[in-house]
């Protein structure tokens, strides 16, 4: 598929997709019924810093690079963590959107997801020690095309809202625990 696609094309990929995620959703919800430990997932990435700033990052089959700008004495070759970080949240939020309009029969033709963080750099460089290191604020702002109301389209909001998984990540705090090994 690409992505300049006929009419027909569109259509085509819409009941393809529905088709996967009613699959997708059927095998978990089976294989979760049938041993509820199964919904336990860990996830295993890895890194590698590379160039001035870079990393090289490595998610199972895939890998990519993440960088800083000049000005942060990267090499501007990719984005940055903090881009990284919100293509993450809107990657999952456009997943979550999918899936639970499927499940919801709401009809969703597109999405399109901006998101705009606030950061302080004023921690990261050790300049001011009360200010969040993180972002202070994340706007989202989704534009769905598609024949359903505005109401139905603010019930299936709420619903990705209380299930995305890396909304969640954003929104409540996580506990991370951290070793260092010298080799």
């Amino acid at each position: 598929m690409t992505l300049l696609q006929t009419p027909a094309a569109l259509l085509s990929l819409a009941e393809d997709r529905a088709g996967r995620l009613v699959a997708a959703g059927t095998a978990w919800n089976e294989r979760i019924t049938a041993d509820p430990t199964t919904a336990q997932l860990t996830y295993r990435v890895t890194a590698a810093g590379e160039g001035s700033v870079a990393t090289r990052v490595t998610a199972g089959k895939h890998v990519f690079l993440v960088d800083e700008p000049g000005a942060l004495a990267g090499d501007d070759v990719a984005a940055s963590p903090v881009e990284i970080a919100l293509g993450a949240l809107l990657s999952c939020q456009v997943v979550v959107y999918r899936l639970y309009a499927q499940a919801l029969g709401i009809q969703v033709d597109g999405i399109d997801i901006v998101a705009e963080g606030d950061l302080d750099v004023r921690k990261l460089f050790g300049i001011q020690a009360d200010v969040r290191a993180g972002f202070s604020a994340i706007r989202l702002s989704i534009t769905i095309t598609g024949p359903e109301t505005d109401q139905r389209y603010q019930e299936l909001r709420a619903t990705v809202d209380a299930h995305c998984p890396v909304l969640d990540l954003f929104a409540n705090p996580t506990p991370v625990s951290v070793t260092v090994t010298t080799a």
